[in-house]
């Protein structure tokens, strides 16, 4: 990639194949590949918490691809969303993404990206949860299901993006934007830069 802040200087690969992901980390303007995880992603365990959860995928994904790619930097990450201490996950189908986005509307829940950043050699450089607090406004039934009649909602955690067509229903956030919406940038550069894996365009 030519536009941006940084420039690689070793190879990156991005253990995911959200859009939104690829997108963040494509703004930076460095080249990097892009091998989705094939782990299959189990369940929380009864007493796991949203930062702990979303940590294990992240470490199951960077695992997942690290282990065939040893001279690479491989970042996995995971999002989860949770309200009341229950952990959301992807919406079923539209009537569970109007039920979520009921259980969501006119109160405050935590969003957290899990991050592992595996280096070459297999070693785990960088495991993080960053966790940020999202309100929604108070939304009527209609405005429910007119959202989930976008089918935006469909493989979100959650069920909807904070920077896509769900944005009517942020009230306020807390925190990181981009770890909301599936990568937070700021820590991902300063790892990353740590590590020598990137470096400032022109310097």
């Amino acid at each position: 990639m030519s536009n941006g802040a940084f420039v690689e200087r070793a190879d990156i690969v991005l253990a995911s194949a959200s859009p939104r992901r690829k997108e963040l980390l494509g703004s930076l303007g460095i080249a990097y590949r892009v091998i989705p995880s094939l782990v299959d992603e189990p369940d929380p365990d009864p007493a796991e918490t949203p930062g702990g959860y979303a940590l294990r995928m992240a470490r199951l994904k960077a695992r997942d691809v690290a282990w065939g790619h040893p001279g690479s930097y491989v970042l996995g990450a995971d999002t989860v969303v949770a309200v009341g201490g229950h952990i959301l996950g992807k919406p079923r189908d539209q009537a569970d993404s109007r039920r979520m986005t009921a259980m969501l509307a006119g109160r405050e829940h935590t969003v957290v990206t899990g991050c592992c950043l595996i280096g070459p050699g297999g070693a785990a450089l960088w495991e993080e949860a960053v966790s940020s607090r999202v309100t929604f406004a108070r939304l009527t039934e209609e405005a429910i299901a007119a959202y989930a009649a976008t089918k935006e909602p469909m493989d979100k955690a959650g069920g909807y993006a904070i920077q896509g067509l769900g944005a009517f229903m942020i009230e306020r956030i807390e925190g990181s934007y981009t770890s909301v919406v599936g990568l937070p940038l700021a820590e991902v550069v300063a790892v990353l830069a740590a590590h020598k894996a990137i470096a400032a365009r022109g310097v």
